[in-house]
């Protein structure tokens, strides 16, 4: 049973109000805002309004409200199944609310928690589902703040996907067994390929697949998602990312993405850990490849968690001809590169009108080989340069860019663990570079960018990246 403080002084309950009475009470903005909320059901809304203001009146009309526009009197409460008192004035409040206890009504008087046998919450609305928050009336800005986290991890098309739902429900009692036979049959309904059709509006593309679902319940197709993770910022991961990885059967993720990404999932989705990163290859890339094709083949709803973008380093290709090649169906969700983490970070223009016109993403190992590759000229030209995984080869990189062209004076910043709290970032020039090679410290991913429009950035957030002009710089400033 639940501690003393984690018991709700109030019991969550939604009340059947189609076609019948609500009465509110007032003429500004409190009486407006609750006939809008109502607005959202199919209640019949009464506005009792003597002199409604301005903008309240105009609503009452446009929207065809009934409106009695009379002084409060005690009968007025009769009939109704909820009463909102909203007058601004707390002593006619609190008669209203005593009217309509003498009825038997619960009733609510705006602003006074202690006067109220019923909070009204703030409302997500997909209709027939809806998503109430109350907070028993400790902070109404707290609630609204909650309902637009919740309102964007909904999908828009959720309520027509429940509206299809319920012309299944006796087909589904007929035909599909009950318990794990059917709770499966619902959500792969729920989050297969029929919401992904009702979602591209295609109602009749969805009732047959869910027809289908129907007449194949005992198999079960498999699908997979290449999902961006992003940088390793919780909230810099996507809406969709958030959505799909709640759908999941199982979670395969990479060791770059932070734990607290891997727990935004479904609660109850196996995890498994694929842990890619230099000198601890737990799997190899053909293994990961066999691991999402298995399940895949075993009807799983797949997660494959990338940190940054799965398309940028991602290894992304080769899973994708892998599930091609097996029949898999599998979709793309896109991240925030690492780059564009960093460049944030540093307040950085990674394009600059002028100085830079063109980005060019590459690894450090791309720079170490004999032949420089075809975009050396670009940077030559002034293209900003990304350098991803570059610190060990930083001496290398540095050293072939310099021979290419670039001027050693060319700005560099360096960022390790991009969007996180514990990020650290360092500022310098080219000829500066192979100092990163011994900063043993810098333990997290580190990006690494390079060019003119470098110089644009803020370095009062950063250190030198040579430690002894990092020594002078700190006693000039003493």
């Amino acid at each position: 049973m639940p501690s003393k403080t984690e018991q709700l002084s109030v019991f969550p309950a939604f009340f059947r109000v189609e076609g019948k009475v609500t009465a509110v009470f007032g003429d500004g903005d409190e009486a407006f805002a609750k006939v809008r909320l109502l607005s959202h059901t199919r209640a019949r809304i009464v506005a009792y309004a003597d002199r409604p203001e301005a903008d309240y009146h105009a609503y009452l009309i446009a929207n065809r409200i009934e409106t009695v526009r009379a002084g409060f009197v005690a009968e007025q409460v009769r009939g109704a199944v909820l009463v909102f008192a909203a007058t601004g004035d707390v002593v006619q409040d609190r008669a209203i609310v005593d009217a309509a206890r003498l009825e038997k009504i619960p009733a609510n008087a705006v602003d006074q928690p202690d006067y109220c046998d019923f909070y009204t919450p703030a409302l997500v609305n997909r209709a027939p589902v809806a998503v109430a928050i109350g907070t028993e009336g400790a902070g109404p800005v707290l609630a609204q703040m909650i309902r637009a986290q919740v309102d964007q991890l909904l999908s828009p098309s959720l309520g027509r996907l429940a509206e299809l739902a319920v012309s299944y429900r006796k087909a589904v009692e007929h035909v599909v067994p009950k318990g794990a036979a059917r709770r499966l049959f619902w959500r792969r309904f729920f989050s297969g390929a029929v919401a992904d059709a009702v979602a591209s509006e295609n109602i009749e593309g969805a009732r047959r697949v869910a027809d289908g679902l129907l007449q194949s319940v005992d198999k079960v197709e498999g699908r997979v998602w290449l999902v961006g993770a992003g940088p390793g910022a919780a909230d810099l991961l996507t809406l969709r990312a958030q959505r799909v990885m709640m759908q999941a059967d199982v979670i395969v993720y990479d060791a770059l993405v932070p734990q607290e990404i891997v727990d935004m999932g479904r609660r109850d989705a196996e995890r498994l850990s694929v842990g890619k990163r230099k000198g601890c290859h737990s799997k190899s890339q053909e293994e990961i490849n066999d691991l999402l094709v298995y399940l895949g083949r075993e009807g799983k709803r797949v997660v494959r968690l990338k940190s940054g973008d799965p398309l940028v380093y991602g290894r992304a290709g080769e899973e994708m001809a892998a599930l091609r090649a097996a029949g898999i169906a599998y979709e793309v969700v896109p991240g925030i590169t690492s780059a564009f983490a960093a460049a944030a970070d540093f307040e950085l223009p990674l394009t600059l009108r002028g100085v830079a016109s063109s980005l060019v993403f590459t690894t450090g190992h791309d720079l170490t080989g004999d032949v420089l590759p075809d975009w050396a000229s670009l940077a030559v030209s002034g293209a900003t340069i990304a350098v991803y995984m570059g610190r060990t080869v930083a001496a290398s990189v540095a050293e072939r860019l310099m021979r290419a062209g670039i001027a050693a004076e060319t700005t560099v910043a360096v960022i390790e663990n991009a969007s996180r709290a514990d990020r650290r970032l360092l500022h310098g020039t080219l000829r500066d570079l192979p100092d990163l090679q011994y900063r043993d410290e810098l333990t997290g991913p580190v990006m690494v960018i390079i060019g003119d429009a470098v110089a644009g950035a803020n370095f009062d957030l950063s250190e030198p990246l040579v430690r002894a002009r990092a020594r002078s710089e700190e006693l000039l400033r003493s």
